[in-house]
């Protein structure tokens, strides 16, 4: 029994999100660690890269956390601090970057695309479509050979 107990809470550590937020980064207000929680989903671990601040344990994220929780505390909205990270770090630290300047090719780059391949699909699919079968006919000579090859 004790086995199984212990294999159970195995798995729910294992099962639970890897945080990385140290118990001294936690502010008071359950409103305001809501809001930087909310913010570090956001934000992308400029070493990891593929962690956002809140699951990161390098040292940078550690500050980033802690950068966000000091701008929440002195009042600036969730967009206020998004920004100033930004201005920090450059765009490369969002997980959805701004549609607009160079970022929007890339944004409007899909959809084009699509629209595109459709686009040459259609035009492909009627060109097929009113395309007449080859219609062949044999000479006498072609038709003699024919049934010679047949016949034998």
């Amino acid at each position: 029994m004790k086995r199984l107990s212990l294999i159970l809470v195995l798995l729910m550590a294992l099962l639970s999100p890897a945080l990385a937020v140290q118990p001294d980064e936690v502010l008071e207000d359950p409103a305001l660690e809501a809001r930087a929680r909310e913010i570090s989903q956001k934000l992308r671990c400029p070493i990891c890269q593929g962690e956002n601040i809140d699951e990161s344990n390098a040292a940078i994220s550690r500050d980033l956390r802690l950068y966000v929780r000091e701008r929440l505390v002195a009042g600036d909205n969730n967009a206020e601090v998004i920004d100033a990270v930004v201005d920090r770090f450059g765009e490369f630290v969002l997980f959805e970057p701004r549609a607009r300047g160079g970022n929007l090719i890339l944004w409007l780059a899909g959809p084009v695309m699509a629209l595109l391949g459709l686009l040459i699909a259609w035009v492909f699919i009627r060109g097929r479509s009113g395309a007449a079968p080859p219609t062949t006919t044999l000479s006498e000579t072609e038709k003699s050979r024919l049934d010679e090859i047949m016949r034998e």
